[in-house]
This record gives C-alpha cells, structure tokens and sequence, in this order.
C-alpha cells in the first residue's frame, strides 16, 4: 500500500504540468523517486519521520556513488520544490529541508575510503612488522581513524592528553578550542604496544620521529601516504581518514549532532565542553557505530 509520502509525491507530480514544462516534470520524477526509494528502505512512511539528518544521509550515500554536485543540487531542488508545493496544501507543515545548505561544491563531500577499504589498510598494517617506526606508523593510522583528528591536532598530542583506561583523548583543534574524543580498542591496543617500544625522551609529544623528536605534520603526511600507496594502491592523505570515520559513523548511527561534537564543528569554549556535552551519549553512539570501537570478533561477525 502506498504510503502519505508516495501519494503526495505523485498528486504534485499530477500538478507540476500547469506550472512546469515537460522536460522538468520528467527531471522531478527522476530525481523524487530516488527520494522514494530512499525513504521506503529507510522505513520513513510519514512526514513526521523525515528529518534533515536523513536528509542529508541521502545526499552523502549519493556522492559516495559517485553522483556530481551538479546531479545532488538537482535533486535537492527537487525536494525542495515538492516540499513549498506541500505547505501550499499544508501551511503547519515543518519543511526539513529548509535547515540544510544546497550542495555547493566538490569541496563539500571530500575524499574518503569506504568501511571495507579502510580496514583493508589498517588490518594490512597490523601485520606489516614491529619494528618501532612501523609499530609508530599503525598507531597513528588507527588513532587518525578512530578518533577523526586533524593532523595539526594529532601532531600536537601529549601523552598527558591520552587516558587509554577511559578511552578518552584531550584534543586541542582549532581556535585553541578543546574536546574530548573517544579512541577505539583498536587504536588503545595499538597506541600501547607503540608506548611500550617508545624511546625515553625529553619530548613530551606523543608520537616522535626517528630521531626522538616531535613528530611535525609533514613526516605524518607522509607515513599515511606511503600506507596508502604500499597497502591500497593510492595516494592518501591524512584528512581522508578523518572523513572516513565522521561518514562512517554518521551512516551507522545518522545522528548529526553527535558527530559534530566528535569533529570539534561546534564553536564551544573549553569549559562549555565538559559542562553542556553528553559524553555519555558520544560515547554509546561511537561505541554502538564505529568499525574499530569494537573487539575484533564483534566487528567480523
């Protein structure tokens, strides 16, 4: 049985003659039934259910299929059409869509691996050896993934900043603005074989370079790139494994608000941080959502 979605999509398909020519009739109905089908398999069947982070979970799978800006702002449009054709039946009705940017830009959807690429390198990395470097090497990869940092915040990590008992990261990003993050059993597994190896130094930076030295932001560039070419076959940078794990988790979980905590998006000072935050519910979205949050059996059943 059709759903109030589908039929009100079909009535304003009915109506769009009057008002629209021919060829953009049939550009809507193209682009409305990918909503459709979108909304069926995610089991939306009301209004009520259609929120503006499924929205925008729509708009993210389509780019991850390799759909153009240039196709996404169409469908968009398309949307956005049918939705001021609705409050013209129906004033009261709450437009989701009205809360989201149109898709401007490449730059918006950036590079990222998808769930099964991204354990394909760092599962390689944990067999690759266990010389210091390379110990090093996979827990930068895992921590980058786990905790979606910036290279600048990783580079400037203290091992005073880590709680691995917690699983818990004092993260400093941009505008000096703190956060917490969480770090995924994985990554504590890898983080404490790499302290265990870790060289006494007077350098109170976490991760240091061969020669005892902090790690600067170029040498990090360049262990992720040389792990994607060696592992994967492609140039990766950095960001790319922080884009992985904000998608992955925003696909599991779609809960918008949370990853925006995670990513540090939000303009918090520090004191609002640990005053306005719900750690706890950060913490069951990543460990319910993340790939590597959770034990190895757990996650390959």
């Amino acid at each position: 049985m059709p759903s109030d979605i589908d039929l009100q999509i079909e009535a304003f398909l009915r109506s769009a003659p009057a008002r629209l020519a021919a060829h953009s009739v049939a550009a809507y109905r193209e682009d409305l039934a990918l909503w459709q089908s979108f909304f069926t398999a995610e089991n939306i069947d009301s209004f009520a259910a259609i929120q503006a982070p499924q929205l925008r979970l729509f708009l993210i799978r389509e780019r991850q299929r390799g759909v153009s800006v240039r196709s996404l702002r169409r469908r968009f449009a398309a949307l956005r059409a049918w939705y001021r054709w609705l409050r013209l039946q129906n004033p009261r009705l709450e437009d989701p869509s009205r809360g989201l940017p149109m898709p401007k830009g490449e730059q918006h959807f950036p590079d990222w691996l998808g769930v099964d690429t991204a354990q394909e390198l760092l599962d390689k990395g944990a067999k690759a050896g266990d010389n210091l470097l390379q110990v090093r090497d996979q827990a930068i990869l895992e921590l980058l993934y786990s905790s979606a940092l910036r290279v600048s915040e990783l580079v400037q990590l203290q091992r005073s900043d880590l709680h691995l008992e917690a699983g818990l990261l004092r993260v400093v990003g941009k505008g000096k603005k703190e956060r917490i993050v969480p770090v995924g059993k994985v990554a504590r597994q890898a983080i404490q074989r790499y302290l265990q190896q870790r060289p006494e130094s007077t350098a109170n930076a976490l991760f240091l370079n061969r020669l005892g030295r902090p790690l600067g932001v170029r040498g990090v560039q360049y262990l992720v790139d040389k792990a994607g070419r060696e592992r994967l076959g492609q140039h990766l940078h950095p960001h790319s494994l922080r884009h992985s794990a904000a998608s992955h988790l925003l696909q599991s979980s779609g809960d918008l608000r949370a990853i925006q905590e995670f990513l540090g998006h939000a303009q918090i000072d520090t004191t609002a941080i640990y005053t306005h935050l719900d750690y706890q519910h950060l913490a069951q979205v990543y460990d319910e959502a993340h790939p590597h949050a959770k034990n190895k059996e757990q996650s390959h059943e």
